[in-house]
């Protein structure tokens, strides 16, 4: 039986956590509720197979196309199946799985529903891990931007540990609306300029025990707050004008 509730594993060479993962995730209860799919990013390793080898149902791209296009191809997915919720949360076992019922209930329990809900490892009942100085100056960095720029305080706008309503994902989904390279704060921003609702939880967060993250070493956090600068500010200034153009509508 299919559930209201889509989880989204995006998956690039994960072969040594996934299977963990996906272990824990179908001993868990949030198999009662949401169906499970790993879009397989074009890896070189055992990543889709082993999904498969559990009964995970896996959409493979035919090359690597980046996590953001691994992202916006579970968004099209789940408008096509036509679920209610989707929940997206990384392959390498950073992301607890106690998460999913926390962002699950937030989505659905909540009297004022939210459209987009992000896992915070910076509230009061959060629990992480140390985090790299580079990394720390990227996710300060961008707090203040979201905060000028979308008007919104968001503690941890780097997570990709997120859950959304179907109004969320279906506008993912279309071709401009995702940025497939880096979807990050200035995703946040766009969202917040377009008047879609973002709430955090608290979220518990675990280090990484293999493989490699998108944005280790020291030169690739400043490259990539560089890009995500520009990025922002690209998104701030085109989705500005379609709220202006909007408002001016709603006055005539």
């Amino acid at each position: 039986m299919k559930h209201s509730v889509l989880i989204i594993i995006p998956a690039y060479n994960e072969e040594a956590s996934i299977g963990d993962f996906l272990s824990d995730l179908l001993n868990s209860s949030v198999t009662e509720y949401a169906d499970i799919t790993v879009i397989n990013d074009a890896s070189r390793d055992a990543t889709a197979s082993i999904a498969v080898g559990m009964g995970i149902p896996v959409i493979s791209h035919p090359f690597n196309l980046g996590y953001g296009t691994a992202l916006q191809t579970g968004y099209k997915y789940a408008v096509t199946k036509k679920y209610d919720y989707l929940i997206q949360i990384d392959a390498d076992g950073q992301h607890d799985i106690c998460n999913i019922d926390r962002i699950y209930k937030k989505l659905t329990e909540t009297e004022k529903k939210p459209d987009l809900v992000i896992g915070t490892r910076f509230l009061k009942d959060s629990q992480s891990f140390s985090i790299p100085f580079p990394k720390k100056i990227a996710i300060r960095f961008f707090r203040k931007i979201i905060q000028i720029t979308g008007k919104q305080k968001i503690s941890d706008p780097t997570s990709g540990l997120q859950g959304m309503n179907r109004q969320t994902f279906e506008y993912y989904s279309h071709f401009g609306n995702f940025d497939n390279n880096y979807p990050d704060a200035n995703m946040i921003v766009q969202m917040a300029l377009l008047g879609y609702d973002i709430q955090e939880i608290p979220a518990v967060m675990h280090e990484r025990k293999a493989g490699k993250s998108m944005h280790f070493g020291i030169i690739e956090p400043i490259l990539y707050m560089l890009i995500m600068m520009f990025s922002t500010m690209n998104v701030f200034l085109r989705n500005r004008k379609k709220r202006q153009r909007h408002e001016t509508k709603q006055k005539h």
